[in-house]
Order: structure tokens, then C-alpha cells, then sequence
């Protein structure tokens, strides 16, 4: 829906074919962390406006057992936040809204094979999974744990990225309380995910630490973690964006945020085209894309084998470059302005 209302935007007709029914993809019960790039896309497509979403201003990124931590603050980039998180199915219900509003074709319950793209000049496929024998595979070995937790204090709008010997914790700020992602083990997931509530926040606390008491838990779902990267993402007269071309770890919250980074680069390219599927367009396209692509997949894949063992001269290591981190305003401006806009650090 973001690509064709993108599209739209630059003059470009396209419609939408959807394997689920139109009301199915919009219980989609995630939590999304939107980068203020990832905000700025969603303004320009009409489907900001009106969305409830809880703003990041600080990230705090640690690690237990060891030294040293980094705060990425907003007010340092000049900026009201970092991010944005909200509920996956409203922006969903804002990105149908406006597509519905554009005369935007949409064909749902209509799955899309190879042949039926030859009345076509150009197949984007913008969903699913980067498929086997096209890319790069890695299976991490994990889960990821979801639930919303209540707190016994105000969040002040600040995001944690704890890293532990048992996987990464992050706590985004949501409404009132925290939208949480608990990393565990293949073997444990199960067990984790059966807990009654009391026992899950006594293991997310201990996992976590003590700078937040949690109060209140919501049911969990959990998704395994792996890395899928389709290294070119164009074909004949075909392109891959989103889940289809890459999906990531979740420990840098980049995934949706590099797709509509995919998006915009896209949209400007075909926009400027005679023929949006002419190999050279699409060839352009691609090569735009290669540095924030490898990047965010080559930060995301750094964090988990660097804070993945807990060795403590690497522990220690690791404690060191956090706090030079800190120290070197320049240093955490590029990180925080990498996360936002990507590789090109735009605007």
C-alpha cells in the first residue's frame, strides 16, 4: 500500500494484489518502531495524520553485567524524536484508508504467480519471504517474545536496547507502558512463551534489571529470528522490497524502516522513467539502494555476534566502546542519524 501510494505520488499508476482478504491484513498484532525518516515518508504518502503514536526521545543502549552505556537523545540532532511506536494494524488501517482514497486498485484475495505478470511492465513483489536458493540464510537460533507490559512509573518516553548473555531486550515506549521484544533460545521458547504472567515478568525483569518495575502483562506471541537477504533485488521487469528482499533481526528496528527507505528510492526512480521496467531504471535503482542495504543488514547482523557472547574480556570490550560512544558526541550523531535516514543520512 506505501509503494503504491508512493507511486501515485510521483505519477506512476499501479495496483495492489493481496493474497488475504483486505479486513485479514489488518489484524496484524505487532508493534511497529518507526525512525523519524521512516515519519517524514508516511507524512508525504497522507498516511501520518491523525495516528496515535508515542514518540522516542532518548534510546538507552546497554549491557548487563558489564560497563559502560550510550544515550542517543533527539534534542541533540535538533529533533523532536527519534521515533515513533505504534499498533502495526493502525497505520495499516491509515496506509488503506489513503490508498482507498487515491482510487488506488486493490484485488485482495488475489495471489499472484510468475505468469500472471506479463500484462504488466513492471512486478513489484513488496510482501512475503526472501525465498530458498535466492539469497543469503541464517537462522539465528532464536525467538522473538512480544507483549505489552505495564510499569509503575512514567516511560519518559525513552527506548532500552539491553543486551544480555541470554539475547537482546528491547522496551519501546508505548501509551502509558512498553511494547516488548525478549530474545530467547529455539530451546526455551515454548516455555517462555507459557508462563503465567507473574513468572514472564519475573524473567523479564531479571532479564532486563531493576531501572523499571513491571506491573502488567499482555498474552505473548513470539516469531523465530533469522536473516534472509536477496542480494540483488531487481530482475526482469521485477523488483523485491520489504520482507521479500530482506528481513533482519529485529535488534535495530530497521526492517520496516529500510522498506520504506526502499520505497521513496524507488518511487523518484520509476517516476523519472518512460518505461518503470526498462532494465537500465531498474539497474539504477539497485545500485542506489546497495549502501543502506548492506549497511543496516551488515549493523544488524555486527550487533548480535558482537554482544552474542558473554566472554568477560569481550564483555569488557564491549563496555569500552559503548562509553566511547558516549563520549564523542560526533560519533553518536552518526549512529543516530544512520538509524533514521539510512546510508545517505538524508535529509
Amino acid at each position: 500500500m506505501a509503494l503504491a501510494l508512493a507511486l501515485r505520488l510521483h505519477g506512476v499508476s499501479a495496483e495492489i494484489f493481496e493474497a488475504r482478504e483486505r479486513a485479514a491484513v489488518r489484524n496484524d498484532q505487532r508493534v511497529l518502531a518507526l525512525s523519524e525518516g521512516s515519519r517524514q515518508i508516511l507524512d508525504w504518502l497522507g498516511a501520518w495524520s491523525g495516528l496515535s503514536a508515542t514518540a522516542i526521545e532518548t534510546i538507552h543502549i546497554s549491557q548487563r553485567g558489564g560497563f559502560g552505556r550510550t544515550l542517543l537523545c533527539a534534542s541533540e540532532l535538533g529533533l523532536d524524536a527519534l521515533g515513533w511506536v505504534l499498533p502495526a494494524r493502525d497505520l495499516i488501517v491509515a496506509l488503506d484508508a489513503a490508498a482507498a482514497n487515491s482510487g488506488i486498485v486493490y484485488r485482495e484475495s488475489a495471489r499472484v504467480g510468475a505468469g500472471d505478470t506479463a500484462n504488466f511492465s513492471l512486478t513489484a513483489w513488496a510482501e512475503g519471504m526472501v525465498e530458498p536458493g535466492a539469497g543469503t540464510r541464517r537462522d539465528y537460533g532464536q525467538h522473538a517474545v512480544l507483549c505489552n507490559v505495564g510499569i509503575d512509573g512514567p516511560h519518559g518516553n525513552v527506548a532500552w536496547e539491553r543486551f544480555t548473555g541470554e539475547g537482546p531486550v528491547a522496551l519501546l515506549p508505548l501509551g502509558e507502558g512498553y511494547s516488548v521484544v525478549l530474545t530467547c533460545d529455539d530451546a526455551i521458547v515454548d516455555e517462555v512463551r507459557s508462563l503465567d504472567d507473574a513468572a514472564f515478568l519475573v524473567l523479564l525483569q531479571r532479564r532486563f534489571g531493576n531501572r523499571h518495575r513491571f506491573v502488567s502483562a499482555t498474552p505473548r506471541v513470539s516469531y523465530p529470528l533469522g536473516l534472509r537477504f536477496r542480494p540483488d533485488p531487481v530482475g526482469a521487469r521485477q523488483v523485491w522490497l520489504g520482507n521479500a528482499a530482506q528481513t533482519l533481526h529485529p535488534v535495530a528496528g530497521q526492517g520496516f524502516n529500510l522498506a520504506l527507505r526502499d520505497i521513496w528510492q524507488l518511487a523518484r526512480q520509476l517516476g523519472a522513467a518512460t518505461d518503470p521496467g526498462a532494465p537500465e531504471v531498474l539497474a539504477g535503482y539497485a545500485r542506489g539502494r546497495r549502501a543502506d542495504r548492506r549497511g543496516a543488514i551488515a549493523f544488524t547482523d555486527l550487533l548480535i555476534d558482537g554482544f552474542a557472547s558473554d566472554f568477560a574480556p569481550l564483555r569488557h570490550v564491549r563496555g569500552a566502546g559503548l562509553l566511547a560512544m558516549d563520549m564523542v558526541p560526533e560519533l553518536r550523531g552518526f549512529v543516530a542519524k544512520r538509524m533514521i535516514y539510512g546510508a545517505r543520512a538524508w535529509p
